[in-house]
């Protein structure tokens, strides 16, 4: 079976839909994707909360699929905003392990 994480990292909008995109792709080729937010990234969830915002229903459908895997707490800690219910990934002083992912048997690809 296909596992892979998905590493948001960038703060580039378009760079995040394809982060979405593919997790969705993933899940309905019946592989395991998990989505992981940390860095720059954290900062565009509040816009993509946003109806006018171009992916909005994207990531509505990619965060009730249970595709995000959480948000980096120390990333998310210098942008309150990117709370949003999501889960906090802390298993490294405070940032999301990798390690973790690959001992699970995940593909990890970064964007």
């Amino acid at each position: 079976m296909l596992k892979v994480a998905l590493v948001a990292f960038q703060g580039e909008i378009m760079c995040f839909a394809h982060v979405l995109l593919n997790a969705q792709d993933i899940k309905e080729r019946g592989g395991e994707a998990k989505i992981i937010i940390k860095g720059q990234a954290t900062k565009l969830l509040e816009d993509l909360k946003r109806s006018e915002n171009a992916f909005h229903s994207l990531y509505v459908k990619t965060k009730e699929a249970g595709l995000i895997d959480g948000v980096c707490r120390a990333c998310a800690a210098k942008t309150p905003k990117a709370r949003q219910g999501l889960g906090r990934l802390v298993d490294m002083s405070g940032y999301p392990s990798l390690g973790r992912y690959l001992e699970a048997g995940f593909t990890i690809l970064t964007f």
